[in-house]
């Protein structure tokens, strides 16, 4: 059986040329490092940045290595500018943002893919056009509705629930996990409704099961996104001991050393990329179900 022909800009009979394969890994080589000093570059001097004098910072900002690393910046950044406590609330909020996040997005999905309603269309529309909405558009909106609740009239500004709340409204996680339960044959849901399942041992028992690779990609974009959000938990969490890293770290870099700051940023950084490099196997994989490559 003939070889099937070579498909991209570059043909096989070329790339057997051996000026054009060393062109070509060159090519690649370069590409390799210059994606990796964009990417890596930051964290690096980040790093370096948090071991250095305050004045070596202001006077060699791009030197390489500072000359006399001083790693107790970190522990000073942890204890004078209580980086831990401001870790801690932005685990809470970050914790309590991935659970609604997750509830909504698969309870929302698994009700429009699987159970179908009639009126199922019509609210995954609603749920699409939210998508067109720029954030900041209902800030002032959002603002009053957590200071004054509908219903209730209370008020939930300052706790974790202001942010926890706002943020599981996410439709783009509705629509990726929609998207993946699209995908799953329906004969297994057919099969188990016959044998007597529910809707519940149905979510439960048939669909989460199968569902691990979406949920990391869904969990990586809810926790990185409630990590880094700064605007809208500095609305609606005035008290300043409640505020998240994001939000105190700027606050701190009127008042606090410059080395100490970044000392302060490169604890806010380790942990979503340990979790990123944990999870990098399920993200990876999970990515390939979504309907998202290009």
């Amino acid at each position: 059986m003939s070889e099937e022909p070579g498909r991209g800009v570059i043909s096989s009979a070329d790339r057997r040329r051996p000026t054009v394969r060393w062109g070509l890994r060159v090519t690649q080589t370069l590409l390799l490092v210059g994606v990796a000093l964009v990417g890596v570059g930051p964290l690096l001097w980040t790093a370096k940045g948090a071991i250095s004098p305050t004045l070596e910072l202001l006077q060699e900002p791009l030197k390489p290595w500072p000359s006399t690393p001083q790693w107790h910046n970190l522990a000073d950044a942890w204890r004078e500018l209580q980086i831990g406590h401001y870790l801690l609330n932005t685990v809470v909020l970050v914790a309590g943002s991935w659970f609604f996040q997750i509830f909504v997005a698969t309870s929302s999905a698994f009700a429009l893919s699987v159970l179908r309603p009639r009126y199922g269309r019509v609210v995954y529309a609603g749920v699409l056009a939210t998508l067109f909405v720029p954030g900041t558009a209902s800030l002032v909106a959002l603002y009053l509705t957590v200071l004054h609740l509908p219903i209730t009239g209370g008020s939930i500004a300052n706790t974790p629930w202001a942010v926890w709340l706002p943020a599981s409204a996410h439709a783009f996680n509705v629509l990726v996990m929609k998207q993946f339960f699209d995908a799953l044959p329906r004969e297994l849901y057919e099969a188990a409704q016959v044998d007597g399942a529910g809707p519940w041992r149905l979510f439960w028992q048939i669909v989460m099961p199968m569902s691990r690779p979406i949920l990391a990609v869904t969990s990586l974009l809810a926790i990185m996104g409630a990590w880094k959000e700064f605007l809208w938990p500095m609305i609606a969490i005035a008290d300043t001991t409640r505020q998240p890293l994001a939000v105190a770290l700027p606050r701190l870099a009127d008042v606090a050393e410059q080395n100490q700051v970044i000392a302060g940023m490169l604890i806010a950084i380790i942990p979503p990329l340990l979790i990123f490099l944990v999870f990098q196997r399920h993200i990876v994989s999970g990515i390939g179900f979504t309907g998202l490559k290009g």
